[in-house]
């Protein structure tokens, strides 16, 4: 199926740590086929980039904190740097231990994230 085939984008092993992590909290549910992703309310708050880079939305706070420790970098795609994003270093993906306390900070800042409007017809 297509979605099989997209998934081939995003590299295996990158793709099942991003599940992993995912699992760890269990209200969230990865989303998307090319790009997986998780989202509340319509606001993605992580993505995993075709390059295997895993995206996280944090808080201002969180977000620099982030960037110090792990002498991370703000998230780029398509040449336009992400402000809200921080690009996950690929030694703190491969240790989910470490990275939950980080998901689950980001899961809790989309709570607090005003809920977009669906573009998409809901059915009943």
């Amino acid at each position: 199926m297509s979605a099989n085939k997209a998934k081939q984008n995003v590299p295996a092993d990158k793709l099942a740590l991003y599940e992993t992590l995912v699992a760890s909290v269990p209200d969230v549910e990865r989303k998307g086929a090319s790009v997986p992703y998780t989202s509340l309310n319509g606001n993605m708050f992580s993505y995993l980039a075709a390059d295997g880079t895993l995206a996280l939305r944090l808080s201002k706070k969180d977000r620099e904190t982030f960037l110090e420790k792990y002498q991370a970098k703000l998230m780029e795609a398509y040449g336009i740097v992400q402000k809200e994003y921080v690009a996950v270093p690929e030694e703190l993906l491969k240790n989910t231990e470490e990275l939950k306390p980080y998901f689950a900070l980001s899961y809790e800042y989309a709570k607090s994230l005003k809920p977009k409007p669906t573009k998409k017809g809901k059915t009943k």
